[in-house]
């Protein structure tokens, strides 16, 4: 291909977009369903076609799992970021909660310190503080509306940064294609336990019923957007690199918001734009800070 980098970013482009659309499609399910029921078909039925997908491509010997106990805590951390993620479209603006969910590479950078021990450079600490400023920003009329469920998409955004700790371990032990199968099946019996547990001991929004088809039409995009979604990213990671497209991830603020403004009339207002964009200033200072780094010294 003549201009590779160009196809990469593109495809990243609509990777990043596909998942802003599943979210809108999760919040067009608030009040039919309950969010964990939601996050627990979601990943049933990615579970069954990633893995379906997987033996007619690769074999059965593709499901030889490496490191069993990292892939558990990849579930575990899935399982916690779409719980968080899916409970807070529901309560907030989408805008809103995916921009805290953009506090995830500080949490991450932060956990790296700690987990594996990589030391915290100047840099991490000026783009945590400057995105927890942003999040008691954005935070501010949430908490007001919706109380103590404001704090979801930050759980959501823990769970992403656990996941992104524990695909260090697993780099390159697997096909990427099996790498979502194993995440997929390792989340999907968690969630179902989750889903359970809230029905018997959540509050009301949370109790199983049956669903009308629609809904459960749309977690079936759902799931097929996400996992298609996170193929188009990786095609696109291949194509331009890790660090080329990294700042693409902020389309899903920007198509997060337009979504909101057409479909469910939510109209951030100005301290939370100016939250948003304190957040992923933080984030697009570290990654920058990282290039430089990352950059050879002159001969």
């Amino acid at each position: 291909m003549r201009h590779p980098e160009r196809s990469g970013l593109l495809f990243a482009l609509a990777g990043f977009s596909l998942l802003s659309l599943g979210d809108a499609v999760v919040k067009s399910m608030t009040g039919e369903w309950s969010p964990t029921a939601i996050s627990a078909l979601r990943y049933v039925l990615g579970a069954v076609g990633l893995t379906t997908l997987l033996v007619a491509r690769q074999g059965r010997s593709a499901f030889a799992m490496p490191l069993p106990k990292v892939q558990a805590v990849r579930g575990l951390a899935v399982a916690m970021a779409t719980v968080g993620f899916f409970s807070a479209v529901f309560v907030m603006p989408l805008a809103a909660a995916t921009s805290l969910t953009f506090t995830s590479p500080m949490i991450t950078a932060l956990l790296a310190a700690v987990v594996l021990g990589e030391p915290a450079r100047r840099e991490t600490w000026i783009a945590s503080l400057a995105a927890f400023a942003g999040v008691l920003i954005v935070l501010r009329p949430n908490f007001l509306a919706v109380g103590w469920a404001a704090l979801l998409p930050l759980l959501s955004a823990l769970g992403m940064s656990v996941l992104m700790i524990a695909n260090r371990y697993v780099a390159g032990k697997a096909s990427p294609l099996a790498m979502q199968a194993f995440i997929a099946t390792m989340a999907a019996p968690v969630l179902v336990l989750v889903a359970l547990a809230f029905h018997f001991a959540g509050p009301e929004r949370f109790h199983l019923t049956w669903p009308d088809w629609t809904v459960l039409l749309r977690c079936a995009f759902v799931a097929v957007s996400a996992s298609s979604a996170h193929w188009f990213i990786y095609l696109g990671t291949t194509r331009a690199g890790a660090a080329s497209v990294a700042p693409m991830t902020y389309v899903q603020l920007i198509m997060a918001s337009l979504l909101g403004w057409l479909f469910f009339d939510s109209h951030p207002d100005a301290m939370t734009l100016l939250g948003a964009a304190i957040i992923v200033g933080a984030g697009l200072y570290l990654w920058r800070a990282g290039q430089v780094r990352q950059m050879p010294e002159p001969e």
